[in-house]
């Protein structure tokens, strides 16, 4: 995984308020609001891409309701049309789905039933 690649799933969660861990010289903690620029995700400071980690939901953790709705949007918009795999892309954004798996390459946290800052929010 490219930090590019890296960056642009970043860039592309920015209004669904994405949760991230920030591990720093001088910091180790977890941040609820953020937003990118030039680079930097910027909270009352700045931090270097390399220094974050979202909170994302493995695919598999899917429910069955959300498969369900996931199902019924791909049947809802006109395959033809370009913007019908971006309305799902956004739908997997939404619902913090790591779908390009920055789990796996160790640029994630995954989101567990023990580890969900999700949950009650």
């Amino acid at each position: 995984m490219t930090k590019k690649l890296f960056t642009a799933d970043l860039f592309s969660r920015l209004d669904s308020e994405t949760i991230i861990h920030v591990v720093s010289e001088n910091e180790d903690q977890v941040l609820y609001s953020a937003r990118i620029n030039g680079g930097k995700w910027l909270i009352n400071d700045a931090y270097y891409i390399e220094e974050v980690k979202p909170y994302l939901r493995p695919l598999e953790s899917m429910t069955e309701e959300e498969e369900k709705e996931f199902i019924d949007l791909a049947f809802r918009i006109d395959l033809k049309d370009d913007s019908a795999i971006i309305e799902q892309v956004d739908w997997l954004i939404a619902h913090h789905f790591d779908f390009r798996g920055l789990i796996e390459e160790g640029l994630a946290i995954a989101v567990t039933p023990e580890n969900n800052p999700y949950e009650n929010r």
